[in-house]
This record gives structure tokens, C-alpha cells and sequence, in this order.
């Protein structure tokens, strides 16, 4: 009867049958019911990366700081400039308020966790269509969550993206991006070392978010919202004090290290900390501070309750992190203590509870993916647009787009100057801009991803998602230095999503080796699909820059009587185009072949652009991404509140010479058009004079539309869908 309960019991957790049998292999002997809820939650897919781990191996991470830590970074003189991107897509599906607001919480904390102070927040964010008013409440809610809690602790929210696709409608993506800086002699690790006192530091453990990381590794189903339980809930208010106090204990000599409490709350962090360290931890559960006093242990050790650190502490310094917890009025306890035993224990009143070697927690099996090309992805490379529909009709149906239009309606709900560093507000730039006080200069910040390229071609998707983040600090004046990546997908058990997985962290690492660049951090997210629907296969990349003076900064706007100018590849009847917007858009079609991108001209792009902003030769700036060709000249000049006249279509099909999203290509306005076509001449690369920046209309080859319409059907399109 016994054995019959535990696998009940194991089986309930998630833990399949080859799983349970390896923690008896490696144990020697059968878990106990509270190892057993250890178990399910450190070898999920959330915390054990299975089905990923094998392969996140194979990016480039050459030059970056604290790789492998809770974040990474990329050093600026004798500062780093920490980042990393998570997804918190299932509670956002379920409670798109808390489960946004937490996901802010929760990448802090990681920032937070190496010593470094936030300082910018980043979000990426995928919902069904617009129309549809489930994706409506969940955009809504997403949005409250995020202006909410970043708003309330002081961190500005200073660039992201938002898409609307049937593909996300069951399965919201919710991704968001931390920034902190911290001098480079001053990181934290999590590595724990022996004889050291454990401290838990923060608010109390309730309930909420139990079985949140194996929440997060299944399907979504109609179901789900029996898991509400799952979802944390957050407190920004302590969250602010808590920033400042974790800051302040980590000046501490005595503090050895750092971790907050994430996935699978105390269990993650306890058993990740000295399975680094290759030390033991035994913890005392009764002296955790409850916010129930009827709790388990196995819920006190997954529970995921927000707002929480630890910290490894020298002995004689266990009174000071104490007294600094005080003076912030935060809850603070001394639970359980390292140990050179390599055993991580686990008592209650007494009596011993687990007992386990940590390595067996934290090295969950590894999984091998199908790599073998699915049949769709031949079939859709055949597809081909035969249709076209007016330019009057096709250019009003792409700026009124809400993947195109304004994201007004969104960021003005964001504080996006809080704590006074940003340089670039949203929609000024292709990036934003952070002011780094501390080198003189500033650290350029991007988000960006193409679900619908990687769809189509996994590799190659991926690998432009990449060179498009570049191409977005390029733009506005920044050298690129570093990637963070959240890769989203659906389930990775079955082989068409395992290729598309695959073939786009290898996309992901060529292109981090082309432009000589590191993955510093990052996270994975699976089993985003639903019995009617799975996601677009969604890499997202956040990409710090940099460049040492303000000066040097770019914006998209253009001004009257400037010269708009093509830079780099040019089109022709033979260019690819698949996974553009306006295929999905004015036909709802995806197919096919997906423009690649060329190293060789996207590194000469870069010195000439810098080279014509030193020089001053720049008036606006932008790449050429979604929209194609119209959208970038139609953001220059909405920016500038000017209008445009001159030629855009060179092609046989005018569809694809307006809005094919050919790589490798930035427009540029500038008063000094001569000097710009002669250096260009030069030094041999490709460009298209397209015409004038003029007042009031838009007009090229023989088509013209009012500017105050467009703008208008530019400006209102979202904010007229969410009814404000």
C-alpha cells in the first residue's frame, strides 16, 4: 500500500517513471515523501532545464563577467553593466497582473543577487489578437502588473516590444529584462563555502506560488486556472526596502554570498548555493518565518512567496545582517548553517526530515533532442504570395497594425524616467539609453524577437533576431557588447518544436560569434502551447551597448529638408521576404524563404554609420526591420513630425520593395547629403537616395496619403482597441 502512494504520489508531482527510477539509482535507496516533493520540484523543467541544458552549452560567452551566476554582464570601464532576461509566461496566462508584477520582482532579485543596483527594466511581450477580449484581459492585466510594481520600486521601464498573434492567444508571453550596475570588485556569487550561517532575509512564507516551477513545465489546458495557487503575489513596498537593505548587507566583509529565492523558493536557492560550492547545508525549517503557521515542510521549501533573499554569512557577522533587516523593518532569521559534509539536510523540531547529496538535486537528467527537420518546413519554403492589394489599402492597414502602430497606450503607463538616468526615452530611438554617471558615458538597452522568421527557419530566424537587437543600437549610436536570451517554445517533447529549439540556439550562438559578442545569461521556457494552439517558436534577445559620450547618441526623427537616404542591402524581384509583417497582416499568410543575414555588410554598415554620426552627418537614424522599407521611412518622420517625398518603389512588386524585411539596411536623414553619397561611394557600399523630408504629405512614386491621417491611424490604433 505504501509503495502504491509514493507512485501515486510521484506521478502526481510530474515526475515520470525513468525519472523516479534515476533518484533511486542515485540515492541507493527510495526517497521519502518530502524528498520526493524536492525531487519533483528541482528536476522540472523550470529548474532542471532537461530538455535545454545540453544545448545552452553551446553559447558563446567568452568576455563575459559572472557567467554562469545569477546574472551576467559586460564590464565598462571599472563598472559591469549586469542584465538578464526570464519569462514569467504561465502565471501571466492565469493572472496576468501578478504574474507580470512578479516576473518584475523576480528578475530584480537576480540583479540584485551579485551585488549589482538596478537601474532599467526591459519587457517583450506576446498576446493573442488584439480583438479578441481574452487577449484584450490579458494585455491589459500584463501592462498593470508591470507599470505597477517597477513604478512602485523606483526602477524605471525603458524600452521593450508587444506583438498580437492567434499563436500567443492561449499562450501569453510575458519577458522581461533587468539592468543593474555594480563596480566590478564589488560582485556577489552564490557560491556557498563551509561553517558559514544561513540567513533568510525578507517576507514571510506563505503559501502562494507552491508548485509554481512545475506549474510553469506543462501544458496550459482549460484547467489551468485551477492553478492560481501557483502564482506568487508580490509586494513592491517591501521590495523597495528590500533592494536598498540587500545592497547594504552585501557591503558586509562577513557576507560570503547571495541568492534569492526563485523557482521553488528556499529549496532552489539553499541546494543551488552549496551544490556550487561543493559544501553541505543542514536547515532548521522550524525557524523560518511563516506567514501560516500550519505549514509543512514540504511547502515551506517550495514555496515561492516573493520578496526574499538568502545569505551565507561569516558566523561573527550573522548579528550585522540582522541589525541592517531591522533598521529596514524587514524579517530576518538565522535558519541552519553550511557544512563540510557535502549532505544537504533538512530538520523539523529536531528531527531529521531529507537528507540528501545536493548534487543529485541540482543535476537533473539531460535530455537529447530530435534534431531532425520537420515536414512544415519545406512546405511553407514553397509558399508563395500571388496576390496584391492597393498601396493606399495596404499602407493604412500596416500603420494601424497594432504590431506597428504606437505603443503609447503601453508605456505611457510605464515610469520611464524614475531615478533619472534615462537619456533615451521610449520611442526616440531604436534603443533606449541609460545613463552610466559612474564611466561618462551610456549603455545603450534592446529587446527584440520574430516568432513568425523563426517559424519558418529556425536557424536563420534566430540568427536575424540577433543582428536586428545590433542593428537597433547601432542606430542609436551604440557599440553592441553582450546578450541575454529568453527562449520560448511549446512542448519540447515533441520533435517539431525539439528542431525548432535547436536550430535556434545554434542560429542564436553563430550569430553572437559573427558579431563577436557574449550570451551573458539567460532562460528558457517550454510547454507554452495548449491543446488548440502552440506558440510561435519566440527566442527573445536583450542586448546591452555602449558609447563613451552622450554626444554620440541617435534618434529616428527627421526634419524638414533633410535627405532620407538607403544604406545597405537593396531589393530586387529575387529577395526573400518570408515571415514578413505584411504577409500576416493583409492575408494572414506565412511562407516563403527568410532573408539572411550578410556579416560581411552588416560590420561595414556598422563603421559607416558610426563614422557619418562622428562626423555629424546624421540627422536621423533607423533600421530597417518590421514594416520594411515604408515602416522605416514612415517612423523617421513620424518622429519629426515632417513629411516625405521622393521614391521608395524600385521593384516589380511594390508590395515587397515597401514592406519586405530585407536585413542589413538602415535610412538615415541628413542635411550634408553630398558628403554622405561620397563616402559612401568610397568605401563601396550600397544606397538609394529616396528623396525629401517635406511638410504635411506623404508622397512617393505616384501615390500620396495626408500625414495627419496616417498619424492618426498610427497613434490611436491600440488605444482605441483597449477603449482609452
Amino acid at each position: 500500500m505504501q509503495t502504491e502512494q509514493k507512485i501515486e504520489l510521484y506521478k502526481a508531482l510530474g515526475l515520470t517513471d525513468y525519472e523516479y527510477s534515476e533518484i533511486k539509482n542515485r540515492l541507493g535507496r527510495e526517497p521519502n515523501t518530502l524528498e520526493t516533493y524536492l525531487f519533483s520540484a528541482m528536476w522540472s523543467e523550470h529548474c532542471g532545464y532537461m530538455h535545454s541544458r545540453k544545448y545552452l552549452s553551446r553559447f558563446p560567452s567568452g568576455g563575459a563577467v559572472s557567467h554562469g551566476e545569477n546574472a551576467g554582464g559586460v564590464q565598462v570601464g571599472e563598472h559591469v553593466i549586469v542584465f538578464k532576461a526570464e519569462s514569467h509566461n504561465h502565471p501571466s496566462a492565469v493572472e496576468p497582473f501578478q504574474g507580470a508584477a512578479t516576473g518584475i520582482g523576480g528578475i530584480i532579485r537576480d540583479i540584485l543577487a551579485i551585488g549589482a543596483r538596478p537601474i532599467a527594466l526591459l519587457d517583450s511581450l506576446k498576446f493573442g489578437k488584439i480583438t479578441n477580449n481574452f487577449s484584450k484581459h490579458i494585455f491589459d492585466g500584463v501592462v498593470n502588473g508591470i507599470s505597477h510594481y517597477g513604478n512602485c520600486i523606483g526602477v524605471p521601464t525603458v524600452a521593450g516590444e508587444v506583438s498580437f498573434d492567434e499563436s500567443y492567444t492561449d499562450s501569453p508571453l510575458v519577458n522581461v529584462m533587468a539592468v543593474g550596475i555594480v563596480k566590478k570588485d564589488k560582485i556577489r556569487s552564490a557560491k556557498a563555502e563551509p561553517n558559514k550561517t544561513v540567513i533568510a532575509v525578507g517576507s514571510h512564507t506563505g503559501r502562494d506560488g507552491i508548485h509554481g516551477a512545475s506549474f510553469a513545465s506543462k501544458e496550459l489546458n482549460e484547467n489551468s486556472k485551477e492553478d492560481r495557487p501557483s502564482v506568487q503575489v508580490g509586494d513592491p513596498f517591501i521590495k523597495k526596502v528590500l533592494i536598498e537593505a540587500t545592497l547594504e548587507i552585501l557591503e558586509l566583509e562577513e557576507v560570503q554570498s547571495c541568492q534569492d529565492y526563485g523557482a521553488a523558493g528556499l529549496l532552489s536557492s539553499s541546494s543551488e548555493m552549496v551544490y556550487k560550492g561543493e559544501c553541505g547545508l543542514d536547515l532548521y525549517l522550524d525557524r523560518v518565518h511563516l506567514r501560516e503557521a500550519d505549514m509543512q515542510p514540504w511547502e515551506i521549501m517550495l514555496s515561492e512567496s516573493q520578496e526574499r533573499m538568502l545569505f551565507i554569512v561569516e558566523p561573527n557577522g550573522a548579528e550585522k545582517v540582522l541589525n541592517i533587516a531591522k533598521k529596514f523593518d524587514i524579517p530576518a532569521r538565522v535558519i541552519g548553517e553550511t557544512t563540510t559534509s557535502n549532505k544537504y539536510r533538512l530538520f523539523w523540531h529536531g528531527v531529521e526530515v531529507a537528507n540528501l547529496p545536493p548534487e543529485s538535486l541540482a543535476e537533473a537528467p539531460k535530455y537529447t533532442l530530435c534534431e531532425e527537420e520537420p515536414e512544415y518546413i519545406s512546405e511553407y519554403k514553397k509558399l508563395n504570395l500571388n496576390r496584391t492589394t492597393s498601396i493606399e489599402e495596404a499602407v493604412k492597414k500596416i500603420v494601424s497594425d497594432p504590431n506597428f502602430a504606437s505603443k503609447r497606450w503601453v508605456y505611457r503607463q510605464y515610469d520611464h524616467t524614475v531615478g533619472t538616468r534615462t537619456s533615451l526615452k521610449p520611442g526616440q530611438a531604436g534603443a533606449a539609453g541609460i545613463w552610466i554617471h559612474e564611466e561618462g558615458g551610456v549603455a545603450g538597452l534592446a529587446i527584440d524577437s520574430n516568432g513568425r522568421q523563426v517559424f519558418l527557419n529556425p536557424y536563420e530566424g534566430a540568427r536575424n533576431s540577433v543582428w536586428e537587437c545590433c542593428r537597433n543600437l547601432i542606430s542609436s549610436g551604440f557599440k553592441p557588447l553582450g546578450v541575454t536570451d529568453c527562449l520560448n517554445y511549446g512542448n519540447p517533447e515533441k520533435d517539431e518544436v525539439a528542431y525548432q529549439f535547436v536550430k535556434s540556439v545554434d542560429g542564436i550562438a553563430q550569430a553572437c560569434r559573427e558579431a563577436e559578442i557574449p550570451v551573458v545569461s539567460g532562460n528558457v521556457s517550454f510547454y507554452n502551447e495548449s491543446p488548440e494552439r502552440r506558440v510561435f517558436p519566440t527566442p527573445t534577445i536583450g542586448m546591452v551597448g555602449y558609447v563613451d559620450s552622450p554626444d554620440k547618441l541617435l534618434k529616428t526623427a527627421f526634419s524638414t529638408d533633410e535627405t532620407v537616404i538607403l544604406i545597405g542591402k537593396q531589393i530586387n524581384d529575387d529577395s526573400d521576404i518570408g515571415g514578413s509583417l505584411y504577409q500576416r497582416v493583409l492575408y494572414d499568410f506565412l511562407g516563403g524563404e527568410v532573408d539572411k543575414t550578410d556579416v560581411k555588410l552588416e560590420k561595414q554598415l556598422e563603421e559607416i554609420i558610426f563614422e557619418l554620426r562622428d562626423k555629424k552627418l546624421i540627422g536621423g537614424c533607423i533600421d530597417v526591420s518590421e514594416g520594411g522599407l515604408f515602416g522605416a521611412v514612415f517612423e523617421g518622420i513620424k518622429s519629426g513630425n515632417t513629411g516625405f517625398k521622393g521614391n521608395l518603389v524600385y521593384s516589380n512588386n511594390a508590395e515587397k520593395a515597401l514592406f519586405g524585411e530585407i536585413t542589413g539596411r538602415y535610412i538615415i536623414s541628413t542635411a550634408n547629403s553630398d558628403e554622405v553619397t561620397k563616402k559612401l561611394e568610397s568605401q563601396q557600399i550600397q544606397y538609394k537616395t529616396l528623396g525629401l523630408c517635406a511638410n504635411k504629405k506623404i508622397e512617393f512614386d505616384g501615390y500620396s496619403f495626408n500625414t495627419t491621417e496616417l498619424y492618426d491611424l498610427y497613434d490611436k490604433s491600440i488605444e482605441l482597441e483597449m477603449g482609452r
